[in-house]
Parts: structure tokens; C-alpha cells; sequence
């Protein structure tokens, strides 16, 4: 998908679509049976369960909904850090990236709920000895290429590198 996406500015313009739909079938209680389909030349159809735990009233027997958004999330970016690292030609080794997504829900009572998010926290190490300017400008061509982080509220997803062993919180220009 990335391979659409460039840092440079130079050359024509190159537009590409990405189409996914989903149909979801669920019978009775919390357990839903997903199937998404990547529309396109190099279309592809996945089967992915879900459910929710006994505290909700699931009975576990597939991932939660947001593990899977919280899965797709950190893969998007990780899959964007390795693209845009071939295309910009900046050496980076193992990618490591660790995500928590934390929401809040509010409730009075027995009423529904209303949720919403707090904070989605990306810490990224790159694994090698990547100058500082370098992990700056990939980090930053990551966020703006991964479709689920592009689909987010701004300023929900906070990322911070590991420079010099501590963690810097890095805030991307728009």
C-alpha cells in the first residue's frame, strides 16, 4: 500500500485508492464473525473473529475488537517506518514499537455509555544508530502514511523515539 506514498515532491502526482469493506454476522451474544475484504488488483478476503471477555458479557473466545485496532495501528506505522526507510535510504535494523490505547468510558448509572480517547502512545526504537534528524523525518513520513493513523483524530496518537536511551516525545509538524 505505502509503495503509492513518496517524501519526495519531484515527479507527477501518483493517486491510488485503498478499499476495504467488511461484512459482520453475529447470531446471538457478543461473538461476531468478521470477514474484511482488500478490494483491488491484489485483493484478498480475511476471516477475523472477535469477542468480548466475561466482564462484558463475551465469552473470550476471540480477540476484542480493539486488540485488533490496537494491532493494526502499531503494525500500519511499522510497516510505514520500513517502506519509508528503503525510499528515503536511511539504515535502520530491528523495528521495535510498543502501543498502549487507553479510552475512557463514561456512564450514568445504568445507562450506555459514552466513550472516547484519552491517549494512543507509540514508543518506537529504530534498533540501529540512525542519526537523530534521520528518525525525525521517517517518523514523520510514517505517521503521514499510515491510513489508520491519517483516519484519527489529530494529536490522539503521541509518538516518542529512543534517542540516547531516553524517551523524546516527538510532536510532528502538519
Amino acid at each position: 500500500m505505502s509503495e503509492a506514498n513518496s517524501t519526495e515532491t519531484k515527479g507527477a502526482l501518483i493517486r491510488g485508492d485503498v478499499i476495504f469493506d467488511a461484512e459482520g454476522r453475529n447470531a446471538t451474544g457478543f461473538r461476531n464473525d468478521i470477514t474484511v475484504h482488500l478490494r483491488g488488483p491484489h485483493g484478498q478476503s480475511f476471516d477475523l473473529p472477535t469477542d468480548e471477555g466475561g466482564g462484558h458479557g463475551g465469552g473470550g473466545t476471540a480477540p476484542y475488537p480493539l486488540a485488533y485496532f490496537t494491532s493494526g495501528l502499531t503494525a500500519c506505522v511499522i510497516v510505514q517506518l520500513r517502506a519509508f526507510a528503503r525510499r528515503m535510504k536511511i539504515e535502520v535494523g530491528e523495528i521495535s514499537i510498543n502501543t498502549r490505547c487507553h479510552w475512557e468510558r463514561l456512564q450514568y448509572g445504568g445507562a450506555p455509555y459514552v466513550s472516547q480517547p484519552v491517549a494512543f502512545t507509540m514508543d518506537i526504537e529504530l534498533g540501529s544508530n540512525v542519526p537523530e534528524g534521520d528518525q525525525r523525518r521517517l517518523l514523520a513520513a510514517a505517521e503521514k502514511g499510515c491510513f489508520i493513523e491519517a483516519s484519527l483524530k489529530p494529536g490522539v496518537v503521541r509518538h516518542r523515539l529512543k534517542l540516547n536511551g531516553n524517551w523524546v516525545e516527538i510532536r510532528s509538524q502538519p
